[in-house]
This record gives structure tokens, C-alpha cells and sequence, in this order.
């Protein structure tokens, strides 16, 4: 399918399913779905799709247009919603649902959830950060690092860069395309506590021939990020967790936030996840799972205020030098993202989407089963919304479409860029 040509009403509900367990699961099936694998890369230029314009009442203020987004979400079919919306004029939280089925507990904004592949840009910055201290460079091939990893079946880790893991520009296929414990009820229930190690994981992926040579398109993959992991642990000689954890989670005061290796309960106060697989089986609460599978993919867990501050943070300097920040920025088309971002972009390990005021927001979608993140972030980190749902999404894009309208509306209300 080419740019100019529109998708059946049918390819679009799967899309939109698809694309959004993709930022976990990257499953390589959508691009025979909707054909939109192998796209183009093109040089970083100003989009102009736009979503359709969310605009709050004049009189509205910023909590009660936050409120009525976020019971707008629950009306889809979500179990549990909660969001937070930060700028220069204030802060505002909204919770819907229950965190519990079992025991009806209302959801609560500070409560913890899976952020799934967010958990890639906190991976990116800190990359970027060795980038800068001159430890790695971007064009450092995965082969000098990890000798032999990515070979066979036409996969050369001699020829994929750290700039193009970083960007889905490898070609290399995502693992999780076979890897039933992320896709079907009866793959989860039989895995969801094994432990899966990262050289496992890219075995699985190298058992398939890449989607197409390096670097010539964009395509998303887990695969990427896992590779990223190991070479940080290479280059640092300690394991992705412990450098998020060392050079962000702390630093920001991140307490809330964890990059678990092992450990399949989520601590404390949290939301739990519910998932029927796509219909392959009963809803189940899929809250505990064994992180390995997603590793540096999608393992972490955090709240709505601790990732707020995180893109505060990074995007207003103060995680990267201006050199890396500027690297992660510079963004690529992403056409493979439109089910669910229409006019997406994507840089290093951050996404870029329009707004419908005008300009754009930065962003790392995350889905992993039960849970699913949304987040906005103005260019200068000064506005941030942050919004985590629980169960699946609801086949006819309402879920999705109603999450972008409350980043949207949000970040158009406090200023837009």
C-alpha cells in the first residue's frame, strides 16, 4: 500500500491493534496486514498530517477537560485510567476505573503499571549518554561490540550500526513477530514466568532473514533495543538496569520507577492488566509477568508523575548534552506508526507526532499485555501529559483515538510547542 492509497475500514481495526502491541511486541505481521513494511527513509522534514483538532471549551479549565478525557477512555471498554497533565500553570490528575477487577479498588494516579516500550527511551538516553562521554559512537557497528551475535540468514551485525538500532533502521526482524507469549493467551500462560536471556531473545530474530538492507528503511523492531541493552552492559560492564537506574532513576528521584530484571510482581500500589490476546482466549489478569521477555524492549514499570518528570527532564537538557539531545530529535518518517500516530516521526528511541494546533510533541508509546501508555511532551520539556490504560484496546480505534485526544487537547490547551 502506498502512501496514497487507503486502507480497507477492516485493515484499519487490525492495525490500529497491531501497531499498538507492536511497541512492545513489534510483531513484523503488520506489514503483511496493512503493507506498510519496508518504508522509505526520509530526511527529517516538518509533517504535515495532523490529528483531528481536540479543543476544550473556552470556559472549560484544564481539570475538567482532564476529567472528561480520561472517563471518555473508560467508555471504550478500558478497566482502569489514570493521567496526569503538567505545565507552567499547574498540575492535574485524573484516575477512572478500578485497579482491580476482584476487589473494585479504584485506579489512583500514583498507582504503578508496565510502561512497556517507553522503557525505550530511557534505554536511548542512556546510550546517548556514553555517546557523549565519547564511550560509544553511533556509528559503532553492532559486530565491534558483540562479535558474532547478529549472523546468519543474511543478518551481518557488520553492517547495523547503533544509530540504526536505535532508529528501527537495522531491518532486522522483531523477535516477537515469533514469540508466542506476547501474542496468544495459551503462549502467554505457558511462558509468563520463564527467563528469557537477551541473546535468546536475538537468536529468535536471527533465525529469520532481515526486512531489508540497513539503513535503506524504517521498521519497527524489539529486536533493536535488545541488541542496545547488550551493548550498553558491554560498554559499562553492568546491565542496562543498573545504568538506567544509576544515571536516571535516581539522579531525577524516580522512586516509583523500577527496571526490573527477574522479578514478575510489580511492588506496591499498582494497576493491574487484562487481556483476552486478540480473542484467543478468556480476559485474564495478565499483571505478573516475568520482565525478561520484553528486556530492554519494554521491561520497565512507572507512574504517571515519575514519567512526567522524566521527559521534563530530558527533553529540557538535562540528561544529554545539546549534540545527543539533538540526535535523538532528528527524527525519520514513520509511516508504519499512522494506524495508531497519523504523520508519526521517529528519532532515537523517541517519537515525534503532530498536534492539531500546530507543531508537535515528542513521545515513546508503550504497550505490553493488560497495559498501554500515552504520553505528550512539549520541545522544551515545560508541558508534559502522561496517560496509562489497562485491558485491551478496543478493536475499533476508539481507545487509541480517545488517549491522543487527551495528549492532544492537553498539550494544545497549555500552549501547544
Amino acid at each position: 500500500m502506498t502512501s496514497t492509497q487507503r486502507p480497507s475500514p477492516a485493515k484499519t481495526r487490525i492495525a490500529s491493534r497491531i501497531v499498538a502491541t507492536a511497541l512492545v511486541t513489534g510483531l513484523a505481521g503488520l506489514a503483511g496486514l496493512t503493507g506498510l513494511a519496508g518504508q522509505s527513509v526520509a530526511a527529517p522534514t516538518a509533517s504535515a498530517a495532523s490529528p483531528t483538532p481536540a479543543t476544550a471549551s473556552a470556559k472549560e479549565s484544564p481539570r475538567t477537560a482532564l476529567r472528561k478525557d480520561v472517563d471518555a477512555i473508560t467508555r471504550t471498554g478500558s478497566v482502569g485510567v489514570i493521567a496526569q497533565s503538567s505545565g507552567p500553570r499547574g498540575h492535574y490528575s485524573a484516575a477512572a476505573g478500578v485497579a482491580d477487577t476482584t476487589t473494585r479498588e479504584r485506579a489512583r494516579v500514583g498507582d504503578r503499571f508496565r510502561i512497556g516500550s517507553a522503557t525505550k527511551t530511557f534505554v536511548s538516553t542512556v546510550m546517548l549518554q556514553l555517546v557523549g562521554e565519547g564511550r560509544v559512537s553511533l556509528d559503532d557497528t553492532v559486530d565491534h561490540w558483540l562479535p558474532g551475535v547478529v549472523s546468519g540468514n543474511g543478518n551481518d551485525g557488520r553492517h547495523i550500526t547503533v544509530r540504526q538500532l536505535l532508529q528501527h533502521t537495522s531491518g532486522l526482524y522483531d523477535y516477537t513477530a515469533d514469540f508466542p507469549e506476547m501474542t496468544t493467551a495459551n503462549g502467554f500462560q505457558a511462558d509468563r514466568y520463564t527467563t528469557w536471556t537477551p541473546e535468546q531473545l536475538v537468536a529468535i530474530a536471527t533465525r529469520h532473514k532481515p526486512n531489508f538492507a540497513p539503513g535503506t528503511n524504517w521498521a519497527y523492531a524489539n529486536t533493536n533495543y535488545v541488541l542496545a541493552g547488550l551493548i550498553i552492559e558491554k560498554a559499562t560492564g553492568h546491565s542496562w538496569q543498573q545504568e538506567v537506574t544509576r544515571r536516571i532513576i535516581h539522579p531525577l528521584g524516580l522512586r516509583n520507577t523500577l527496571a526490573p530484571t527477574t522479578q514478575s510482581r510489580i511492588p506496591g500500589p499498582h494497576l493491574r492488566g487484562y487481556s483476552n490476546f486478540y480473542g484467543t482466549g478468556e480476559t485474564m489478569d495478565v499483571t505478573d509477568l516475568n520482565p525478561s521477555a520484553a528486556g530492554a524492549a519494554g521491561a520497565m514499570v512507572s507512574t504517571p508523575g515519575d514519567l512526567s518528570r522524566f521527559y521534563s527532564a530530558l527533553l529540557g537538557g538535562r540528561l544529554l548534552r545539546p549534540a545527543q539531545l539533538s540526535e535523538m530529535k532528528t527524527t525519520v518518517r514513520a509511516e508504519g506508526l499512522d494506524a495508531v500516530w497519523p504523520g508519526a516521526r521517529y528519532g532515537l528511541g523517541l517519537q515525534e507526532v503532530p498536534l492539531s494546533c500546530g507543531g508537535s510533541y515528542y513521545t515513546h508509546g508503550g504497550d505490553i499485555p493488560g497495559f498501554s501508555t500515552r504520553s505528550g511532551a512539549s520541545a522544551d520539556g515545560r508541558r508534559v501529559v502522561v496517560v496509562a490504560t489497562t485491558g485491551d484496546t478496543a478493536p475499533d480505534q476508539s481507545t487509541e483515538k480517545a488517549k491522543n485526544a487527551l495528549v492532544d487537547r492537553a498539550l494544545c490547551a497549555s500552549g501547544g510547542k
